[in-house]
């Protein structure tokens, strides 16, 4: 219920550009040179480094949706399942095509940057045990509460994405379009989860790498789930 709380102050801003991440109003560190960070979450800033945090987040997001059609029991749960399998895979595609563009070979899980994107690899893969082994209302409030989470985090590592691209168009567009297609879900994900009662706890992850804080997932805010 926290992280849907933090969610909400999330909701229109990042479609147009400026976000907010429900934060502590403390000032963040100066990011480490080679990364970039955005009301703290902190992204590498070299291409593939960037590129893999953005297909390990897809790829999360394609094994929980996959799961979410065989364990959930709300209708509406899999459908919303059944477009973010859909969405993410074209999201991931894009990806992986300015990744060939560029001659980058990707690895399927971001090697960490730091101990807080360790901890949040490490907090995503106790999530997906713990949704693994959830059925039914139990599975959906589950599913619904690391989705909001998940995506804020994405969001939160997008933008902190487009501070480290300089100069590179194709890049910028492709952070622009994942991050309209973010907040869609984002909002689909927060309307969904209110009307699922009781709301449990979420699952326990992050929704994704990153080193900021997870209002949900981007739990952490170095790299991305999208």
């Amino acid at each position: 219920m926290k992280r849907m709380i933090q969610g909400v102050m999330l909701a229109g801003t990042l479609v147009m550009g400026s976000t907010s991440l429900a934060q502590p109003a403390t000032k963040a560190a100066a990011p480490k040179a080679g990364t970039a960070e955005y009301k703290g979450f902190v992204v590498p800033t070299e291409t593939k480094a960037l590129l893999e945090r953005l297909h390990y987040v897809n790829q999360t997001e394609i094994k929980q949706a996959k799961l979410a059609q065989q364990n959930a029991s709300s209708p509406e749960v899999k459908s919303f399942a059944e477009q973010m399998l859909t969405e993410h895979t074209a999201a991931d595609e894009k990806i992986l095509a300015l990744a060939k563009a560029q001659n980058l070979k990707l690895a399927d899980t971001p090697k960490p940057i730091n101990d807080t994107e360790k901890k949040a690899l490490a907090a995503d893969k106790a999530s997906m045990e713990k949704l693994q082994s959830l059925k039914g209302e139990a599975f959906d409030g589950c599913y619904m509460t690391e989705q909001l989470g998940a995506h804020d985090s994405t969001l939160g590592k997008l933008a902190a994405g487009k501070q480290a691209v300089g100069a590179s168009p194709e890049l910028t567009t492709l952070l622009d379009d994942l991050t309209q297609s973010v907040a869609k879900h984002r909002q689909h994900a927060y309307a969904l989860l209110g009307k699922l009662s009781p709301q449990p706890a979420a699952a326990g992850g992050s929704g994704s790498t990153g080193t900021g804080t997870t209002g949900s997932d981007m739990g952490t805010g170095s790299g991305a789930r999208k």
